[in-house]
């Protein structure tokens, strides 16, 4: 009995320590604006976290969804051809007016959301998209377009603003933060990042931001379940399971579990109860079940019910939910965020040469290898050098998209060989000159990638 006693003790150790969450940090220092040269509308958290670290991302989430059974990948395929085609069919994103958005680099947030906000639905749904930097001339057949939605999603769901904080497991899926409540105007910023979602979805733009799982069950209104606290508390979710696989009438004299809980909010603890009289009613073999179901709710609720709301609210302002209740959460996350991971192989079988370059020419060869040389952040920075996006569709290289749908990623022989390489995103065709050696291209085709970080169109 002895080791019972203490094996129940370790499980509600941990249940009880993340049983009292906090709602705010417990420093409070002053807070500090987010942006250089401060532009930002937000108001940061009150503990500025470091901008996003890039897309490492273990490939737990991406490789679960995309490696399942064969018959379920064509399924999805289907939906996802369907659903696009019913975009068409109602007329989303092809006009015959046009959604402008004509936006400073440096003042991002503020344009797109002045812009974005002021813009009635039917606008939303019908416009046909059409970004225009400051400064920058040129066209939009599709790259500019990805640009922004690529650089706008790296701001704004950035937890260093406030509006969201990564999850309790890692420091690359996001989920909204309790904190926002100090942002001024937060339900019209999160009705606008709401819109932004709706708005890649309807315009086949990847954005560079990972959700947690109950983070697109909220957008598709599912219910949630105890195994979408794992993606987000590993330890509390563990403490549920224990619960919900043992018997614990037997060791409810230890446990003196009721429906209430104790949360931080403000820096003052309180108890809130999970039904009303909650903090009276014992839990017990009988309504665990019951127990269970509140406590996830109010672990994923926790003082963000109401964003998640004027979130939802702004995607379905853009997206007709009927339209994307056919996807299921992990389906929907494999839509918006595409997958990480970039797969050489199937990126060098879906390229094409130009201008004298072919599969064997010597500049091609250097190319590839110096793209096995290079980290997978190099990898995708290149990518979005090239094509205006670091995300790769779920269908592969091969639906790679350009100015007038499907596009493969292309190499065309230009320039001289002190050139360097140049891109022209809306059509995903990367300009290489022809370089005299290996290292003279991959030290070129390096600093492109690392060190430009404008939009120029040729």
């Amino acid at each position: 009995m002895g080791i019972v006693t203490k094996t129940i003790g370790v499980i509600f150790s941990l249940l009880f320590e993340q049983e009292i969450m906090s709602y705010v940090p417990a420093s409070t220092s002053s807070t500090t604006n987010g942006r250089t040269g401060g532009n930002s509308p937000l108001t940061s958290s009150p503990v500025a976290s470091p901008g996003p670290p890039g897309r490492h991302r273990t490939a737990a989430t991406a490789a679960a969804a995309a490696g399942g059974p064969h018959h379920h990948k064509r399924d999805f395929e289907a939906k996802l051809r369907n659903f696009y085609k019913k975009l068409d069919v109602k007329g989303y994103g092809q006009g015959p007016g046009k959604f402008k958005l004509h936006i400073r680099r440096d003042h991002l947030l503020e344009d797109a959301f002045r812009r974005i906000m002021s813009a009635g639905k039917k606008e939303l749904q019908k416009g046909k998209l059409c970004v225009a930097w400051d400064g920058e001339e040129g066209l939009d057949y599709g790259g500019p377009s990805r640009e922004f939605f690529f650089l706008l999603s790296r701001e704004l769901f950035n937890p260093y603003y406030g509006l969201f904080e990564y999850s309790a497991n890692d420091t690359y899926t996001v989920q909204i933060s309790p904190m926002s409540a100090f942002v001024d105007n937060y339900h019209d910023w999160f009705r606008f990042s709401g819109r932004v979602l709706g708005l890649a979805l309807v315009h086949q733009y990847l954005l560079d931001a990972f959700f947690t799982r109950p983070f697109y069950k909220a957008l598709l209104r599912l219910p949630v379940a105890l195994s979408d606290l794992e993606s987000l508390d590993h330890e509390f979710h563990q403490s549920l399971r224990w619960i919900r696989e043992h018997d614990v009438s037997a060791v409810q004299g230890e446990l003196e579990l009721t429906f209430a809980v104790t949360e931080e909010v403000f820096g003052q603890v309180t108890e809130r109860e999970l039904k009303p009289g909650g903090r009276n009613v014992p839990v017990t073999e009988k309504n665990k079940k019951e127990y269970l179901e509140r406590i996830v709710r109010w672990r994923l609720e926790r003082g963000v019910a109401e964003q998640t709301e004027s979130l939802v609210r702004g995607f379905y302002e853009v997206v007709d939910p009927r339209l994307v209740q056919v996807f299921d959460a992990r389906e929907l996350e494999l839509v918006i965020a595409g997958t990480a991971e970039i797969d050489l192989a199937d990126w060098r079988a879906n390229t094409e040469y130009r201008g004298g370059y072919h599969d064997q020419h010597p500049v091609v060869v250097w190319f590839w290898q110096a793209i096995e040389r290079f980290t997978n952040e190099q990898r995708l920075r290149l990518l979005q050098f090239v094509t205006g996006t670091s995300s790769v569709p779920f269908e592969g290289f091969a639906a790679l998209r350009g100015s007038v749908g499907p596009r493969k990623f292309c190499v065309e022989k230009w320039g001289r060989p002190n050139s360097l390489p140049r891109a022209h995103t809306c059509f995903n065709r990367l300009d290489l000159p022809p370089y005299p050696t290996a290292e003279t291209l991959y030290d070129k085709l390096l600093l492109a990638v690392e060190e430009t970080n404008t939009f120029g169109i040729e």
